[in-house]
């Protein structure tokens, strides 16, 4: 109930109005039944503001970082998360992968939409990077159409390790592609081969929509080659 209080009333109108954004193939998404919607990650906003344009309840996997945190800010954190419709998942550990894909599997099917960032993490240069496989393994296990998203001018108004928006720093557009169909991968979830060329089709898409620059390597492998955790690069996206 509180996830549309949050989504109406609370926070919607507030990033409305913050973030003023458009939005385009809305449509696509599909009216009912269960379905992925995958998107790019730039900002911290994009969790919230994916949910509040669309018309259907999205679910999201969300590290669990988001729901561990101390203090009058980690308190909050934790509390916007959960109204928000945000499952925690731990990523650390062998099996962080397996528990993933549970907790999404479990989401659709309840025939409702599930919400993932394939890179795993926020991308810290505005580049999109290479996809992780569980949402393949969701897709094709659970029979449902992936729907590509690109959120689009979130990481020049919010970018990582930013806590305020940058007003007046430009629009966001939030686009939606055509769904993904892998019915034809059907009882392949097990295949290293298959599972990765859903993976890339599905983060080929997300860069026709966003205009990204890629790079063919694991966001968080870039990460931890970086001297510290505040080094930033400009915003690059291809001609």
């Amino acid at each position: 109930m509180f996830y549309y209080v949050l989504k109406y009333v609370l926070l919607g109108p507030l990033l409305r109005v913050v973030f003023r954004p458009r939005v385009e193939g809305l449509d696509r998404v599909p009216a009912r039944g269960a379905a992925i919607v995958a998107g790019n990650h730039l900002s911290f906003a994009d969790h919230f503001l994916m949910p509040a344009v669309l018309r259907r309840r999205i679910t999201f996997l969300a590290k669990a970082e988001y729901f561990t945190g101390r203090g009058p800010k980690g308190r909050l954190t934790a509390f916007f998360f959960r109204s928000a419709g945000q499952i925690p998942v731990d990523r650390s550990g062998r099996d962080a992968g397996r528990t993933a894909v549970e907790e999404g599997l479990a989401v659709l099917g309840r025939g409702e939409l599930l919400g993932i960032y394939p890179e795993g993490t926020r991308s810290h240069d505005g580049r999109l990077y290479k996809g992780k496989v569980g949402v393949a393994v969701m897709a094709i296990r659970a029979g449902v159409p992936v729907v590509p998203c690109a959120m689009v001018g979130t990481y020049e108004l919010q970018p990582a390790g930013r806590t305020m928006p940058r007003l007046g720093a430009g629009r966001v557009t939030i686009r939606f592609g055509e769904p993904l169909d892998f019915s034809r991968y059907a009882g392949l979830d097990g295949e290293k081969v298959a599972i990765r060329a859903v993976t890339d089709e599905i983060m080929y898409a997300v860069l026709r929509l966003s205009g990204q620059e890629y790079v063919d390597r694991y966001a968080a492998d870039v990460k931890a080659e970086l001297p510290g955790p505040s080094r930033r690069f400009p915003l690059r996206r291809r001609r």
